[in-house]
């Protein structure tokens, strides 16, 4: 998940209490690892996100989501083929470090597949003309600091990359409680 990189006294998206829901893939090999940074430096972490990659956000209000939607998605995740990861490589976006997937294109085509389905929810409420699939690890407005994160981040990880998973499901995550929350999970294939 990302938030808003401000540099105004504009409030910060996660602290909203708009009730929101996101379509990811969790990355459970990256929780233990990056935990710690994650804890301090993604507020998204912070409020309960596990690390993962992002495929539709926002996508609808927790009261939207009704058995038709799910029953939609449902079928999406069989759809659609599970897969393997890989993340060796730390990239950064101005304020961003991330973990880049070695092959994005599996995470981008599930992003397209579930958008089609859904046109009215496009990624990251279509502020971004070009889907860049991540894992974050740290959110600071401040560049000089996201250095020193960075340099943090490389030293304690360099050896344990790369990080290799398998993408099996598609997850409804919803913040309704006030904290990021599985709501359900989609299988895909195994075929």
């Amino acid at each position: 998940m990302r938030t808003p990189i401000t540099n105004d006294n504009s409030e910060n998206r996660w602290s909203k209490p708009t009730a929101e829901s996101a379509l990811v893939v969790l990355i459970p090999e990256a929780d233990n690892l990056l935990r710690a940074f994650r804890d301090r430096y993604d507020p998204a972490a912070a409020a309960g996100m596990p690390a993962h990659v992002t495929i539709l956000y926002p996508f609808k209000s927790p009261v939207e989501l009704l058995p038709a939607i799910t029953d939609e998605l449902r079928t999406l995740g069989i759809s659609n083929k599970a897969f393997g990861y890989s993340f060796s490589e730390l990239r950064r976006f101005p304020g961003v470090l991330y973990l880049a997937p070695d092959d994005s294109e599996r995470f981008r085509n599930l992003t397209f597949s579930v958008w089609k389905s859904f046109p009215e929810t496009p990624p990251y409420g279509g502020k971004h003309t070009d889907i860049i699939p991540h894992l974050t690890v740290a959110q600071i407005d401040d560049a000089e600091r996201l250095d020193d994160v960075e340099k943090e981040v490389e030293a304690e990880i360099r050896e344990k990359l790369p990080l290799r998973g398998m993408a099996s499901e598609l997850a409804l995550m919803d913040n309704e409680s006030g904290h990021w929350r599985v709501r359900i999970k989609f299988r895909f294939s195994a075929d």
